[in-house]
């Protein structure tokens, strides 16, 4: 399996607009997704192309959100904000995309030069003022008069002659998106219309990115909604939602991928139950709070779980990398998580090196330019982790040994390596401001006696015997946030 596995993902609805007025996904250029590929990535993930219920507008015009609106587009207008595209009306495809022919073509287009087309599947919940709501108001959470009355927030009456009271979808440590409205995972039959649903998708795409896709869990569903359980004595299925759904998509397309936004130290869970990569945003958090024993921990796990995960430093929920971490230090963070196992999530607008993050609800965002040496950068490491060694080879952590005993900068050293037939590459990073200084020591039997040490970063060279490597270690000394990815061929 490769270890090595690129994402590319796109805020369609903002992004298609470049390419012209009412223009349909059939009629993209294939050489914006031909360059994409050149680039090392494997798959396209097209954010937010289902139709979203026009009623449902009216909830993107919160206060926090219109502050958010304010900071990163001051032009903005009513005209701009076009609702989240996680409260979908149902899975049909947005009109101004085109039709489910239009969904088809350009699938076809991007599987004829090596690309995989990812679309959303949302397990937890639909628009408020959807379709699907509106027409099978009984595979939704119920509540009633008291539970309204007590959660205001968290219920909602449908607009129907009915007068259906319905839980809107929540994360448990959240309030409820009260532009949604929530599955009842404890129905056997809402759970066959959602397994339709995704059995209907593997049609148009080559997998699926599930949000929230834990929320769905038997216990994660059971402990969110105790209230309607216990009120109208719902009962817990025997079996998981994914496991039974991920089984009959695997019998009709086994190569169909299936990547799961989960948190909450769920991953392996939903390793266990079929999902091909799951998100993993510790290391992000990690690497927001310079936690570099968390980070090399983590590494330390079995790698068939580590090359499951999908690692990012942005994505549409989450800060843009540079403002996070600011340039040097988002740069020395994406040499880091560029050359560990794992799906790599890049967003659209990352490798320009962009500073302002837009709330999804917002059909424009700004006229960004973005980072000249962003974009020089991520052109140049894009190129040197485009290799099989990275795909194909084994993980190795490494311990930075002290270079001289009165520094212990060492320990501000991230280190590791990939090795495969005869090739080694050598991650090294100063995640931290401060000048750091270690020794790198390898074992290797297939070393000649005579090494040299190629940076892929800088181009410096350095001739060794393959006795001091083993035995001593060679001397790396870097500014802060420095990188280097040491190239040795034997």
């Amino acid at each position: 399996m490769n270890s090595n596995h690129k994402l590319y993902e796109i805020n369609t609805r903002v992004w298609i607009k470049q390419f012209g007025e009412d223009i349909k996904l059939s009629e993209i250029p294939n050489e914006y997704f031909k360059i994409l590929e050149q680039k090392g990535f494997d798959y396209i993930w097209l954010m937010g192309v289902w139709k979203i219920p026009e009623e449902n507008i009216k909830y993107a015009f919160s206060p926090d959100l219109v502050k958010a609106y304010k900071k990163c587009l001051p032009s903005w207008k009513q005209e701009d904000v076009i609702g989240s595209p996680y409260a979908i009306d149902s899975y049909q495809l947005n009109q101004a995309f085109g039709t489910f022919d239009d969904l088809t073509n350009l699938k076809e287009k991007l599987n004829s030069i090596g690309l995989k087309l990812i679309l959303d599947f949302i397990p937890n919940h639909f628009g408020a003022d959807s379709y699907v709501v509106k027409t099978f108001p009984h595979l939704f959470l119920q509540g009633d008069e008291q539970l309204l009355k007590d959660e205001p927030n968290s219920y909602f009456r449908i607009n129907t002659k009915e007068k259906i009271i319905l839980a809107h979808g929540r994360d448990p440590f959240f309030p409820a998106w009260s532009d949604t409205a929530q599955i009842n995972y404890f129905s056997e039959k809402a759970r066959k219309f959602m397994t339709e649903q995704l059995m209907k998708l593997t049609k148009y795409c080559d997998g699926v990115r599930c949000d929230m896709a834990m929320l769905p869990m038997n216990n994660v569903f059971q402990n969110t909604w105790p209230g309607p359980i216990n009120k109208f004595n719902l009962k817990k299925s025997k079996t998981e939602f994914w496991y039974d759904a991920i089984k009959q998509v695997k019998k009709v397309n086994p190569n169909f991928t299936l990547i799961a936004e989960v948190y909450w130290d769920l991953e392996a869970e939903l390793h266990d139950l079929g999902f091909d990569f799951t998100y993993c945003k510790y290391f992000l958090d990690m690497f927001n709070n310079n936690d570099l024993f968390g980070i090399i921990n983590k590494l330390k796990s079995d790698f068939n779980y580590l090359k499951k995960l999908v690692l990012f430093l942005e994505n549409h929920d989450e800060d843009r990398a540079v403002t996070a971490l600011g340039i040097n230090k988002s740069i020395a963070a994406a040499v880091s998580f560029l050359t560990m196992p794992g799906m790599k999530l890049i967003y659209d607008g990352q490798l320009e090196g962009k500073k302002i993050k837009c709330p999804i609800q917002l059909g424009r965002n700004s006229d960004e330019k973005g980072s000249k040496s962003i974009k020089e950068f991520y052109s140049k490491i894009l190129q040197i982790v485009n290799n099989e060694i990275y795909k194909r080879g084994k993980f190795y952590v490494i311990q930075p040994s002290i270079f001289n005993e009165k520094d212990e900068s060492n320990k501000n050293i991230l280190a590791w390596y990939w090795q495969y037939n005869n090739e080694i590459k050598i991650t090294i990073v100063n995640y931290s401001p401060k000048h750091s200084s270690c020794k790198i020591k390898i074992s290797c039997n297939f070393f000649p006696q005579k090494v040299v040490l190629k940076d892929l970063l800088s181009k410096a060279i350095l001739k060794i015997t393959s006795k001091k490597i083993i035995d001593e270690g060679f001397v790396v000394q870097l500014k802060g946030y420095q990188s280097r990815i040491v190239e040795i061929k034997f």
